[in-house]
Protein backbone atom coordinates (compact mmCIF):
# COMPACT_ATOMS: atom_id res chain seq x y z
CA UNK A 1 0.00 0.00 0.00
CA UNK A 2 1.23 3.55 -0.74
CA UNK A 3 0.92 4.71 2.88
CA UNK A 4 3.00 1.81 4.18
CA UNK A 5 5.69 2.30 1.53
CA UNK A 6 6.04 6.00 2.35
CA UNK A 7 5.99 5.45 6.12
CA UNK A 8 8.46 2.58 6.08
CA UNK A 9 10.94 4.60 4.02
CA UNK A 10 10.24 8.01 5.58
CA UNK A 11 9.57 9.36 2.10
CA UNK A 12 11.23 8.43 -1.18
CA UNK A 13 14.41 10.51 -1.38
CA UNK A 14 17.81 10.64 0.25
CA UNK A 15 21.14 12.40 -0.37
CA UNK A 16 24.28 10.35 -1.02
CA UNK A 17 27.88 11.48 -1.24
CA UNK A 18 29.69 11.12 -4.54
CA UNK A 19 33.06 10.95 -2.82
CA UNK A 20 34.53 8.98 0.06
CA UNK A 21 35.01 10.73 3.41
CA UNK A 22 36.87 8.21 5.58
CA UNK A 23 40.15 9.90 6.43
CA UNK A 24 41.35 13.31 7.54
CA UNK A 25 42.86 13.76 4.10
CA UNK A 26 39.47 13.09 2.53
CA UNK A 27 37.91 15.62 4.88
CA UNK A 28 40.51 18.24 4.08
CA UNK A 29 39.68 17.94 0.38
CA UNK A 30 35.87 17.96 0.53
CA UNK A 31 35.59 20.48 3.36
CA UNK A 32 38.05 22.72 5.15
CA UNK A 33 40.68 23.74 4.20
CA UNK A 34 40.67 22.34 0.66
CA UNK A 35 37.22 23.53 -0.39
CA UNK A 36 38.34 27.15 -0.02
CA UNK A 37 40.39 26.78 -3.20
CA UNK A 38 37.26 25.73 -5.07
CA UNK A 39 35.23 28.62 -3.68
CA UNK A 40 37.96 31.11 -4.61
CA UNK A 41 38.04 29.77 -8.17
CA UNK A 42 34.26 30.23 -8.49
CA UNK A 43 34.48 33.70 -6.92
CA UNK A 44 36.94 34.72 -9.65
CA UNK A 45 34.78 33.20 -12.41
CA UNK A 46 31.15 32.36 -11.59
CA UNK A 47 30.89 30.10 -14.64
CA UNK A 48 33.23 27.67 -12.85
CA UNK A 49 30.30 26.77 -10.57
CA UNK A 50 29.18 24.42 -13.36
CA UNK A 51 32.59 22.70 -13.33
CA UNK A 52 33.08 22.29 -9.58
CA UNK A 53 29.60 21.83 -8.06
CA UNK A 54 26.31 19.98 -8.44
CA UNK A 55 24.78 22.90 -10.36
CA UNK A 56 25.42 21.32 -13.76
CA UNK A 57 23.19 18.36 -12.90
CA UNK A 58 20.59 19.72 -10.50
CA UNK A 59 16.98 20.81 -10.85
CA UNK A 60 14.72 22.40 -8.28
CA UNK A 61 11.18 21.02 -8.41
CA UNK A 62 9.37 24.06 -7.06
CA UNK A 63 5.73 24.21 -6.01
CA UNK A 64 3.30 26.09 -3.80
CA UNK A 65 0.90 23.14 -3.73
CA UNK A 66 -1.92 25.21 -5.18
CA UNK A 67 -2.92 22.91 -8.03
CA UNK A 68 -1.83 19.32 -7.45
CA UNK A 69 -3.23 17.06 -10.14
CA UNK A 70 -6.46 15.43 -9.00
CA UNK A 71 -6.17 16.91 -5.50
CA UNK A 72 -6.34 20.69 -5.97
CA UNK A 73 -5.00 23.27 -3.53
CA UNK A 74 -3.55 21.00 -0.85
CA UNK A 75 -0.63 23.17 0.27
CA UNK A 76 3.14 22.58 0.49
CA UNK A 77 3.26 19.77 3.07
CA UNK A 78 0.74 17.58 1.24
CA UNK A 79 2.44 18.38 -2.07
CA UNK A 80 5.82 17.12 -0.82
CA UNK A 81 5.26 13.40 -1.59
CA UNK A 82 4.20 14.34 -5.11
CA UNK A 83 7.36 16.42 -5.57
CA UNK A 84 9.45 13.55 -4.18
CA UNK A 85 7.91 11.30 -6.82
CA UNK A 86 8.79 13.81 -9.50
CA UNK A 87 12.38 13.91 -8.27
CA UNK A 88 12.61 10.13 -8.38
CA UNK A 89 11.59 10.13 -12.04
CA UNK A 90 14.23 12.76 -12.81
CA UNK A 91 16.89 10.52 -11.28
CA UNK A 92 15.66 7.14 -12.48
CA UNK A 93 14.94 8.16 -16.06
CA UNK A 94 17.61 10.77 -16.79
CA UNK A 95 20.13 10.74 -13.90
CA UNK A 96 19.24 14.32 -12.97
CA UNK A 97 19.57 15.24 -9.28
CA UNK A 98 16.27 16.91 -8.42
CA UNK A 99 15.24 18.48 -5.13
CA UNK A 100 11.69 19.20 -3.92
CA UNK A 101 11.18 22.84 -2.94
CA UNK A 102 7.75 23.29 -1.34
CA UNK A 103 6.90 26.91 -0.56
CA UNK A 104 4.60 28.08 2.22
CA UNK A 105 3.33 30.96 0.13
CA UNK A 106 0.95 31.26 -2.79
CA UNK A 107 1.79 34.85 -3.61
CA UNK A 108 3.14 34.94 -7.16
CA UNK A 109 5.54 37.82 -6.59
CA UNK A 110 7.01 36.09 -3.55
CA UNK A 111 7.36 32.84 -5.49
CA UNK A 112 9.16 34.67 -8.30
CA UNK A 113 11.49 36.31 -5.80
CA UNK A 114 12.28 33.02 -4.06
CA UNK A 115 12.96 31.28 -7.38
CA UNK A 116 15.36 34.03 -8.40
CA UNK A 117 17.18 33.83 -5.09
CA UNK A 118 17.66 30.05 -5.11
CA UNK A 119 18.69 29.94 -8.79
CA UNK A 120 22.46 30.13 -8.08
CA UNK A 121 22.33 26.67 -6.53
CA UNK A 122 20.50 24.89 -9.35
CA UNK A 123 21.01 24.17 -13.03
CA UNK A 124 17.30 24.40 -13.79
CA UNK A 125 13.89 24.98 -12.21
CA UNK A 126 10.88 22.76 -12.84
CA UNK A 127 7.75 24.63 -11.77
CA UNK A 128 5.13 22.17 -10.65
CA UNK A 129 1.49 22.14 -9.56
CA UNK A 130 1.07 25.92 -9.45
CA UNK A 131 -2.42 27.13 -10.30
CA UNK A 132 -3.44 29.27 -13.27
CA UNK A 133 -3.29 32.14 -14.02
CA UNK A 134 -0.35 32.90 -11.70
CA UNK A 135 1.69 30.04 -13.17
CA UNK A 136 1.91 31.95 -16.45
CA UNK A 137 3.33 35.12 -14.88
CA UNK A 138 5.71 33.16 -12.66
CA UNK A 139 7.17 31.19 -15.56
CA UNK A 140 7.41 34.23 -17.83
CA UNK A 141 9.15 36.27 -15.13
CA UNK A 142 11.86 33.63 -14.74
CA UNK A 143 12.90 33.22 -18.38
CA UNK A 144 15.95 35.47 -18.04
CA UNK A 145 17.53 33.69 -15.07
CA UNK A 146 20.19 32.16 -17.29
CA UNK A 147 19.03 28.62 -16.46
CA UNK A 148 16.16 26.63 -18.02
CA UNK A 149 12.83 27.17 -16.27
CA UNK A 150 9.72 25.27 -17.36
CA UNK A 151 6.25 24.86 -15.88
CA UNK A 152 5.86 21.15 -16.52
CA UNK A 153 2.07 21.06 -16.11
CA UNK A 154 1.91 23.34 -19.13
CA UNK A 155 4.70 22.34 -21.44
CA UNK A 156 5.52 18.79 -20.41
CA UNK A 157 1.88 17.93 -20.98
CA UNK A 158 1.74 19.82 -24.29
CA UNK A 159 4.87 18.05 -25.56
CA UNK A 160 3.43 14.61 -24.86
CA UNK A 161 0.02 15.54 -26.31
CA UNK A 162 1.69 16.72 -29.52
CA UNK A 163 3.67 13.47 -29.72
CA UNK A 164 0.49 11.45 -29.13
CA UNK A 165 -1.38 13.40 -31.80
CA UNK A 166 1.41 12.99 -34.35
CA UNK A 167 1.26 9.22 -33.95
CA UNK A 168 -2.51 8.93 -33.56
CA UNK A 169 -2.92 10.85 -36.82
CA UNK A 170 -0.62 8.33 -38.50
CA UNK A 171 -2.73 5.45 -37.17
CA UNK A 172 -6.00 6.89 -38.52
CA UNK A 173 -4.32 8.07 -41.75
CA UNK A 174 -5.05 11.76 -41.27
CA UNK A 175 -2.76 14.78 -41.61
CA UNK A 176 -2.07 17.07 -38.66
CA UNK A 177 -2.97 20.12 -40.73
CA UNK A 178 -6.43 18.68 -41.47
CA UNK A 179 -7.40 17.96 -37.87
CA UNK A 180 -10.27 19.73 -36.16
CA UNK A 181 -9.62 19.58 -32.42
CA UNK A 182 -11.78 20.20 -29.35
CA UNK A 183 -9.90 20.96 -26.13
CA UNK A 184 -11.92 20.83 -22.93
CA UNK A 185 -10.31 22.62 -19.99
CA UNK A 186 -8.57 25.99 -20.26
CA UNK A 187 -6.16 25.92 -17.34
CA UNK A 188 -2.40 25.67 -17.61
CA UNK A 189 -2.34 22.43 -19.62
CA UNK A 190 -5.19 23.35 -21.96
CA UNK A 191 -3.63 26.73 -22.70
CA UNK A 192 -0.19 25.29 -23.49
CA UNK A 193 -1.64 22.48 -25.61
CA UNK A 194 -3.67 24.96 -27.63
CA UNK A 195 -0.72 27.26 -28.27
CA UNK A 196 1.57 24.39 -29.28
CA UNK A 197 -0.98 22.73 -31.60
CA UNK A 198 -1.79 26.04 -33.28
CA UNK A 199 1.91 27.03 -33.44
CA UNK A 200 1.17 30.37 -31.79
CA UNK A 201 4.36 32.47 -31.79
CA UNK A 202 6.24 29.57 -33.42
CA UNK A 203 7.91 29.64 -36.81
CA UNK A 204 5.71 27.65 -39.20
CA UNK A 205 8.86 26.28 -40.83
CA UNK A 206 9.31 24.00 -37.83
CA UNK A 207 5.70 23.70 -36.69
CA UNK A 208 2.60 22.39 -38.48
CA UNK A 209 -0.60 23.79 -36.94
CA UNK A 210 -3.81 21.78 -36.75
CA UNK A 211 -6.66 23.11 -38.89
CA UNK A 212 -8.79 24.35 -36.02
CA UNK A 213 -9.21 24.23 -32.26
CA UNK A 214 -12.42 24.85 -30.39
CA UNK A 215 -11.89 25.45 -26.68
CA UNK A 216 -14.50 24.63 -24.07
CA UNK A 217 -14.78 25.42 -20.38
CA UNK A 218 -17.44 24.53 -17.82
CA UNK A 219 -19.84 26.99 -19.47
CA UNK A 220 -19.39 25.66 -23.00
CA UNK A 221 -17.67 26.82 -26.16
CA UNK A 222 -15.28 29.76 -25.93
CA UNK A 223 -15.72 32.35 -28.65
CA UNK A 224 -14.42 35.86 -29.24
CA UNK A 225 -16.78 38.32 -27.64
CA UNK A 226 -18.11 36.02 -24.91
CA UNK A 227 -18.61 38.43 -22.05
CA UNK A 228 -17.35 36.29 -19.16
CA UNK A 229 -13.90 35.43 -20.56
CA UNK A 230 -10.98 35.99 -18.19
CA UNK A 231 -7.42 37.13 -18.88
CA UNK A 232 -6.41 33.62 -20.04
CA UNK A 233 -9.39 32.82 -22.25
CA UNK A 234 -9.87 36.18 -23.93
CA UNK A 235 -6.55 36.11 -25.88
CA UNK A 236 -7.09 32.46 -26.81
CA UNK A 237 -10.51 33.27 -28.25
CA UNK A 238 -8.76 35.29 -30.97
CA UNK A 239 -6.87 32.23 -32.20
CA UNK A 240 -9.55 29.56 -31.81
CA UNK A 241 -13.09 28.88 -33.03
CA UNK A 242 -12.79 31.00 -36.18
CA UNK A 243 -16.51 30.64 -36.96
CA UNK A 244 -17.46 31.84 -33.44
CA UNK A 245 -19.58 28.79 -32.75
CA UNK A 246 -21.55 28.78 -29.51
CA UNK A 247 -23.01 25.98 -27.45
CA UNK A 248 -22.05 23.10 -25.20
CA UNK A 249 -19.08 20.74 -25.24
CA UNK A 250 -21.23 18.11 -26.91
CA UNK A 251 -22.16 20.57 -29.66
CA UNK A 252 -18.49 21.49 -30.09
CA UNK A 253 -17.71 17.87 -30.98
CA UNK A 254 -19.76 18.07 -34.19
CA UNK A 255 -17.45 17.12 -37.10
CA UNK A 256 -14.34 17.20 -34.89
CA UNK A 257 -11.50 14.73 -35.44
CA UNK A 258 -9.93 14.96 -31.99
CA UNK A 259 -11.09 15.46 -28.42
CA UNK A 260 -8.46 16.46 -25.84
CA UNK A 261 -9.64 16.52 -22.24
CA UNK A 262 -7.74 18.23 -19.44
CA UNK A 263 -10.73 18.91 -17.23
CA UNK A 264 -12.76 16.48 -15.09
CA UNK A 265 -14.18 12.99 -15.27
CA UNK A 266 -17.34 11.48 -16.71
CA UNK A 267 -18.33 14.30 -19.06
CA UNK A 268 -19.01 12.29 -22.20
CA UNK A 269 -20.63 9.07 -23.45
CA UNK A 270 -20.18 7.05 -26.61
CA UNK A 271 -23.39 8.57 -27.90
CA UNK A 272 -21.84 12.05 -27.62
CA UNK A 273 -18.93 10.99 -29.83
CA UNK A 274 -21.11 9.88 -32.74
CA UNK A 275 -21.23 13.45 -34.10
CA UNK A 276 -17.44 13.43 -34.57
CA UNK A 277 -15.77 12.58 -37.87
CA UNK A 278 -15.00 8.97 -38.70
CA UNK A 279 -11.90 7.43 -37.04
CA UNK A 280 -11.90 9.97 -34.23
CA UNK A 281 -9.12 10.37 -31.67
CA UNK A 282 -9.96 10.70 -27.97
CA UNK A 283 -7.28 11.84 -25.52
CA UNK A 284 -9.19 12.00 -22.22
CA UNK A 285 -6.58 12.92 -19.63
CA UNK A 286 -8.49 13.92 -16.50
CA UNK A 287 -7.21 11.99 -13.46
CA UNK A 288 -8.10 9.76 -11.80
CA UNK A 289 -11.32 9.49 -13.82
CA UNK A 290 -11.05 10.49 -17.50
CA UNK A 291 -13.68 12.55 -19.30
CA UNK A 292 -14.84 9.29 -20.87
CA UNK A 293 -13.68 5.81 -19.97
CA UNK A 294 -11.72 3.99 -22.70
CA UNK A 295 -14.14 1.10 -23.07
CA UNK A 296 -16.96 3.58 -23.61
CA UNK A 297 -15.01 5.77 -26.05
CA UNK A 298 -13.87 2.77 -28.11
CA UNK A 299 -17.47 2.03 -29.02
CA UNK A 300 -17.13 4.92 -31.45
CA UNK A 301 -13.55 6.24 -31.56
CA UNK A 302 -10.58 4.69 -33.37
CA UNK A 303 -7.76 5.71 -30.97
CA UNK A 304 -8.21 6.38 -27.26
CA UNK A 305 -5.65 7.59 -24.71
CA UNK A 306 -5.88 8.61 -21.05
CA UNK A 307 -3.58 9.91 -18.34
CA UNK A 308 -3.66 6.57 -16.51
CA UNK A 309 -1.08 3.82 -16.52
CA UNK A 310 -3.62 0.99 -16.29
CA UNK A 311 -4.99 1.63 -19.80
CA UNK A 312 -3.24 1.59 -23.19
CA UNK A 313 -1.87 4.87 -24.53
CA UNK A 314 -0.96 6.67 -21.32
CA UNK A 315 -0.41 10.38 -21.97
CA UNK A 316 1.62 11.75 -19.10
CA UNK A 317 4.21 14.51 -18.83
CA UNK A 318 6.61 12.10 -17.12
CA UNK A 319 7.44 10.86 -20.61
CA UNK A 320 8.89 14.27 -21.46
CA UNK A 321 10.33 16.23 -18.55
CA UNK A 322 13.31 14.01 -17.56
CA UNK A 323 14.72 14.03 -21.09
CA UNK A 324 13.87 17.68 -21.68
CA UNK A 325 15.81 18.86 -18.63
CA UNK A 326 18.62 16.35 -19.20
CA UNK A 327 19.03 17.72 -22.71
CA UNK A 328 18.82 21.33 -21.55
CA UNK A 329 21.46 20.74 -18.87
CA UNK A 330 23.78 18.91 -21.25
CA UNK A 331 23.40 21.63 -23.87
CA UNK A 332 24.12 24.30 -21.26
CA UNK A 333 20.86 25.90 -22.36
CA UNK A 334 19.73 29.13 -20.72
CA UNK A 335 16.05 28.42 -21.42
CA UNK A 336 13.65 25.88 -22.89
CA UNK A 337 12.11 27.45 -25.98
CA UNK A 338 9.34 26.37 -28.35
CA UNK A 339 11.78 24.86 -30.82
CA UNK A 340 13.09 22.57 -28.09
CA UNK A 341 9.57 21.54 -27.10
CA UNK A 342 8.64 20.62 -30.66
CA UNK A 343 11.91 18.72 -31.08
CA UNK A 344 11.15 16.73 -27.92
CA UNK A 345 7.64 15.88 -29.12
CA UNK A 346 8.93 14.63 -32.44
CA UNK A 347 11.65 12.58 -30.77
CA UNK A 348 9.04 10.90 -28.59
CA UNK A 349 6.72 10.23 -31.52
CA UNK A 350 9.48 8.89 -33.76
CA UNK A 351 10.71 6.47 -31.11
CA UNK A 352 8.05 3.90 -31.95
CA UNK A 353 6.00 2.61 -34.86
CA UNK A 354 2.53 3.54 -33.60
CA UNK A 355 -0.48 1.24 -33.42
CA UNK A 356 -4.01 1.75 -32.13
CA UNK A 357 -3.01 0.58 -28.65
CA UNK A 358 0.51 2.01 -28.67
CA UNK A 359 0.74 5.62 -29.84
CA UNK A 360 3.46 6.54 -27.33
CA UNK A 361 6.47 4.88 -25.72
CA UNK A 362 5.99 3.69 -22.16
CA UNK A 363 6.71 6.28 -19.49
CA UNK A 364 9.18 3.73 -18.09
CA UNK A 365 11.03 3.28 -21.38
CA UNK A 366 14.46 4.70 -20.58
CA UNK A 367 15.58 4.29 -24.18
CA UNK A 368 13.44 7.25 -25.25
CA UNK A 369 15.35 9.66 -22.98
CA UNK A 370 18.56 9.75 -25.07
CA UNK A 371 16.48 10.49 -28.17
CA UNK A 372 14.82 13.44 -26.41
CA UNK A 373 18.21 14.60 -25.09
CA UNK A 374 19.77 14.61 -28.57
CA UNK A 375 16.79 16.48 -30.03
CA UNK A 376 16.80 19.07 -27.23
CA UNK A 377 20.55 19.65 -27.52
CA UNK A 378 20.38 20.14 -31.28
CA UNK A 379 17.45 22.55 -31.02
CA UNK A 380 19.18 24.53 -28.27
CA UNK A 381 22.33 24.86 -30.35
CA UNK A 382 20.39 25.73 -33.52
CA UNK A 383 18.48 28.48 -31.74
CA UNK A 384 21.50 29.92 -29.90
CA UNK A 385 20.25 29.53 -26.34
CA UNK A 386 23.40 27.91 -24.93
CA UNK A 387 25.81 29.43 -22.45
CA UNK A 388 29.14 30.51 -23.86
Amino acid sequence: MPLKLHKDNKGKLEVRSKVSVKTKEDLSKVYTPGVAEVSEAIFKDKKKVYDYTMKSNSVAVLTDGSSVLGLGNIGPEAALPVMEGKCILFKEMADVDAFPICLDTQDEKEIINIAKNIAPGFGGINLEDISAPKCFEIEESLQDLGIPVMHDDQHGTAIVVLAALINAAKVVNKKIEDLKVVVNGVGSAGTAITKLLLCIDIDKKICTPVKEIILCDSKGIIYEGRLDLDEIKKPLSKYTNKDKREGTLKEALHEADVFIGVSKGNLLTAEDLKVMNKDSIILAMANPIPEIMPEEALKVAKVVGTGRSDFPNQINNSLAFPGVFRGALDAKATKINNEMKIAAARAIANHIDPTIDNILPSTLDKSVVPKIVDAIKKAAIDTNVCRE
